[in-house]
């Protein structure tokens, strides 16, 4: 058994100026404006189309992410409606295989000390479904059966594309103080790296 903790992996290759650029592109065919792009134009229009909330423009513009993250956090991500998915598998992943380590990977909860009862708890649990499971492949049962024992904590890696407008609103939802504590373990340092890669589009999303 593996405990690892969730983190993130932007996969797209992200010019933030080029980005600004595009979008600037874009937008100005709404108002015929062509003729007003200029080399520093891109960054005061975005923010302006923002401010009017004149966000369907920025829908042009996509990132893909991939999150690795326990099972219970993957199923609030999906239900994203804007958004495509493509997630590691249960029922093809055959997790007593050489290829997994013959074991299961489980993400750690944050909210427990690993000193604490709470933690050792899970942890004894954890190890009995893991036990489990590869007693139930082992009998000739198949993944898609011997998957219905597994926990909300089984890691799982899922690349999630989303267009600018889209991520806006994820990470209003994802990263607010209501959002699930494991779920804002990753996307609050997404949110700020992205901040740092692409100027102006996130900037004003707070995180409290």
């Amino acid at each position: 058994m593996r405990v690892i903790n969730a983190g993130y992996v932007i996969i797209s290759e992200i010019d933030g100026m080029k980005i600004l650029k595009s979008i600037e592109s874009i937008g100005r065919v709404c108002y015929k404006s062509e003729k007003k792009i200029t080399k520093d134009s891109s960054q005061k229009f975005v923010a302006n189309l923002l401010k009017r909330g004149h966000e369907s423009v920025i829908e042009h513009e996509k990132i893909t992410v991939k999150f690795i993250c326990d099972r219970g956090v993957s199923h609030e991500l999906v239900r994203h409606r804007i958004a495509s998915f493509s997630q590691e598998s249960t029922r093809y992943c055959n997790y007593s295989n050489e290829k997994f380590g013959k074991e299961l990977t489980l993400v750690k909860p944050l909210f427990w000390n690993e000193e604490s009862e709470q933690y050792k708890s899970w942890l004894r649990v954890m190890d009995l479904i893991e036990k489990t499971y590869n007693s139930l492949i082992a009998s000739g049962v198949k993944p898609e059966e011997a998957r219905s024992i597994l926990p909300n904590s089984l890691k799982t890696e899922i690349v999630v594309s989303m267009n600018l407008r889209e991520w806006r609103h994820f990470f209003k939802l994802r990263t607010a103080t209501a959002a699930h504590p494991q779920m804002r373990e990753i996307t609050i340092p997404l949110l700020n790296e992205l901040k740092g890669k692409i100027p102006i589009v996130f900037d004003d999303i707070e995180i409290i």
